[in-house]
């Protein structure tokens, strides 16, 4: 997929995060993109004009009263130049000039100036993203058009934790290319992660799932412009940014919860690791150990993604297999069995790409046809698998 923007004016303001913008021009010339530099008396405080300017391979611009500038390429030229501006990162007092339509310097003026999209990557301190007047202009400029890639959710360089990241280059850039968007329009439901089926007040049955995998196709299906409903059992994992997230405990919670949403979505990504049998009774109170053995009669959970590939009309469906034997044969008698479109095959039992791993493989099956995605990060093959579901889903209606 071509990448939307050829003509990138990226405006980098005064935060400790200035730095990844280095690597930022690098991923985005990659693209082929060329990258002209708007940096603010606060940013060159973190990162130098030399440095940018080896990078993006030509002039960095930081002057509004500047007469070079007024004969060779004023602020209104920039203004008209780009096709899109970038704000990464954007510091909470650079927010409040673009909400209030402040011009006192180059890039405020520059934003001021252009009917060019604008993209804003915010980064600051998790208090000062939360505040009263943060929010109030963020939803101002949001009602202006502005979007918003982030912020990421993490450690600070304050040591304080939470919002208020930059996102990593990497997913500042697959958000501009969903701009575009390989998934736009489309509405995905993804369920990811642990149920847990209780057996008293105390106890459950669950399995070792993280919910990583879903999460990870959640926040890429995000990037590349899809609207994106996230079913998630039981994990300890923040939601992805601008994904709506519904969260169960059992197996029958997330059963009535997806069939409660499901109208109107057109992919249906099932990686959560649904308990296949529960608990035939709960005990209302904690079970004591009064015996030697203890019997649990167990009963067949609901089937979630057979569900949703009865109904009429059926959203693509596409289903996970954690396999520990026979992968191949288990995941094409999945496909067929349960009338899915796609199943997403992978070992549980290896430990580079098992539970509680960061990285993941896949073995993609789909009636006549198959594809090996191999170990990588779940987010890259997150988006390696969605690449693969648009290109069948758009076999299966038609469209490309």
């Amino acid at each position: 997929m071509n990448f939307p923007f050829k003509n990138i004016l990226l405006g980098i303001t005064g935060s400790i995060a200035a730095y990844k913008s280095i690597e930022l021009i690098r991923r985005l010339r990659e693209q082929g993109a060329t990258v002209k530099v708007v940096l603010t008396c606060a940013g060159a405080a973190f990162v130098t004009p030399l440095t940018l300017q080896a990078v993006a391979g030509g002039k960095v611009y930081q002057d509004l009263l500047n007469a070079d500038n007024e004969l060779q390429f004023s602020h209104l030229d920039l203004a008209r130049w780009a096709e899109v501006i970038l704000i990464a990162p954007a510091s909470a007092d650079f927010l409040a000039k673009l909400s209030h339509g402040m011009a006192d310097d180059l890039l405020s003026t520059v934003c001021l100036a252009s009917d060019a999209p604008l993209k804003v990557a915010p980064a600051m301190n998790q208090q000062m993203w939360a505040a009263a007047a943060t929010q109030a202009n963020i939803a101002l400029l949001r009602q202006r058009g502005a979007q918003f890639l982030g912020p990421a959710q993490g450690v600070q360089a304050c040591g304080e934790t939470g919002l208020g990241r930059l996102l990593e280059p990497a997913d500042i850039v697959a958000q501009l290319q969903s701009s575009t968007g390989l998934l736009a329009h489309l509405h995905i439901m993804v369920t990811a992660g642990a149920t847990r089926e209780a057996i008293d007040p105390v106890r459950f049955i669950s399995n070792r799932s993280s919910g990583r995998m879903g999460f990870a196709i959640a926040q890429a299906a995000q990037q590349w412009g899809a609207r994106v409903t996230l079913v998630s059992g039981v994990v300890a994992l923040p939601t992805p940014f601008g994904v709506q997230r519904l969260d169960c405990i059992s197996a029958q919670d997330m059963h009535n919860t997806v069939q409660q949403h499901i109208a109107g979505v057109a992919v249906f990504i099932a990686t959560a690791a649904v308990a296949d049998y529960r608990p035939a009774t709960q005990a209302t109170e904690k079970i004591k150990k009064n015996t030697a053995m203890l019997t649990l009669t167990l009963e067949r959970s609901p089937d979630i993604l057979a569900m949703v590939a009865r109904l009429q009309p059926k959203p693509f469906c596409v289903g996970f297999a954690a396999e520990t034997q026979n992968l191949r044969d288990h995941a094409l008698q999945k496909l067929h069995n349960k009338n899915l479109d796609m199943v997403a095959a992978n070992w549980v039992n290896q430990a580079d790409i098992g539970f509680d791993s960061l990285n993941n493989a896949l073995q993609v099956f789909w009636r006549g046809g198959e594809q090996i995605l191999p170990k990588t990060d779940k987010l890259t093959l997150a988006r390696q698998l969605l690449t693969l579901v648009k290109q069948r889903y758009g076999c299966a209606t038609g469209t490309r």
